[in-house]
């Protein structure tokens, strides 16, 4: 397999996907009462949105794959929902959607109300299992192959970065 095209999103762009998503949320007719920025993609666009939204965050580390650890948060998630908190899930990217499925199914499984629960992303892979509400930018993974790059990941070595995009090949052939 050849190296995957690796697509290095200026922080520019970042920023205005963030200021996109701040005012698709501000335009609506739902509020959440907190931004939850998903590790550790997440994190990042989570915080420049609570800033840009006045919104606070919180923070659920989905990636570390300490398992139970997130899971914990996420039943606190579940209660605040189901006691009628809202939540806005934050990701950078919706690609096989298999995080933000993830994260739903543990809010529904403890009993969270779902109308309470939302998602945005700063890229939308129209081809995920999982649907988001809020994005500011599309993809059709069957087009498009590139490995995003975001702002926080350029601090990681190269090879570093052409190993994790390898991991789904399914993503970039």
């Amino acid at each position: 397999m050849s190296q995957p095209n690796l697509a290095y999103i200026p922080y520019e762009d970042f920023v205005a996907d963030v200021k996109a998503i701040g005012a698709a949320v501000r335009a609506g007719d739902w509020t959440p009462d907190f931004v939850v920025g998903i590790g550790r993609g997440g994190l990042v666009p989570g915080a420049y949105l609570s800033h840009s939204t006045g919104i606070s965050m919180l923070s659920v580390d989905h990636s570390s794959k300490v398992y139970g650890f997130a899971d914990e948060l996420l039943v606190k998630l579940a209660h605040q929902t189901a006691e009628g908190e809202r939540i806005l899930f934050v990701d950078d990217i919706n690609d096989s959607g298999s995080t933000i499925a993830y994260l739903l199914d543990a809010i529904r499984a403890h009993g969270g109300d779902m109308a309470n629960a939302r998602v945005a992303v700063l890229i939308n892979n129209v081809r995920s299992k999982a649907t988001v509400d809020y994005w500011s930018r599309e993809i059709d993974r069957s087009v498009t192959k590139d490995w995003f790059v975001f702002p926080w990941e350029a601090m990681q070595e190269r090879e570093s970065l052409i190993d994790e995009a390898e991991e789904v090949p399914e993503r970039l052939a």
